[in-house]
């Protein structure tokens, strides 16, 4: 009975993709969307979920990140200490094994505690370098003191300054009484008296 009816069944009841149909509107059709796995997911060879933990920290374009990761601590160990970590701390806690995982495989015997030894042995060398122009840069100051208050004790017990011998024996002729009566350019009282007498006549 049912292969009857829809053997008998017309073009007209069959809606092709091709025919208009103004009175049903043509559904937009929505491109498909690819997800690609996670970069631990293709590494590992298996199916990546919608919920999968690692895919937020490891995205398919950083699988150097995972590798590096995988090879020091192994998956397993990756997801076991995501998932005793709350979901704010994973993202630094991946940083941190990413870090960790890349000094091992550089220093194979000290990994990451050997960089952090070089790093303090640093920070040592630099600390000792400015406490040694802290003390210069006091040294200094404590001189530039120094000195001052020495100009300064100078200046306080110097005597003041004396005239020249050749000045002071013209301001001493000068001054002096006895220069007007030696001096022939100067007029004594007897000469006064003649020159009155002089006058008198006249």
């Amino acid at each position: 009975m049912f292969k009857m009816e829809y053997g008998e069944a017309t073009p007209s009841a069959v809606a092709s993709p091709n025919s208009s149909n103004p009175s049903s509107p043509s559904t937009p059709t929505s491109p498909l969307v690819v997800i690609s796995p996670c970069a631990a997911c293709k590494i590992l060879r298996r199916r990546c979920a919608d919920k999968c933990m690692l895919a937020p920290y490891f995205p398919p374009t950083e699988p150097a990140k995972f590798t590096t990761a995988h090879r020091v601590f192994g998956a397993s160990n990756i997801i076991k200490f995501l998932q005793e970590l709350p979901e704010s701390q994973r993202a630094d806690a991946v940083s941190s094994m990413v870090y960790e995982a890349s000094a091992r495989i550089r220093d194979p015997v000290y990994g990451c505690a050997g960089t952090i030894c070089q790093l303090q042995k640093q920070v040592n060398e630099l600390q000792a370098q400015l406490a040694k122009a802290q003390a210069e840069v006091v040294n200094m100051q404590l001189q530039q003191a120094n000195l001052v208050g020495a100009l300064l004790c100078m200046e306080a017990t110097a005597p003041p300054p004396q005239p020249h011998p050749q000045q002071f024996a013209v301001d001493t002729f000068i001054c002096s009484p006895q220069s007007y009566n030696s001096n022939p350019g100067f007029i004594d009282d007897d000469d006064n008296n003649n020159l009155g007498s002089l006058w008198e006549p006249l």
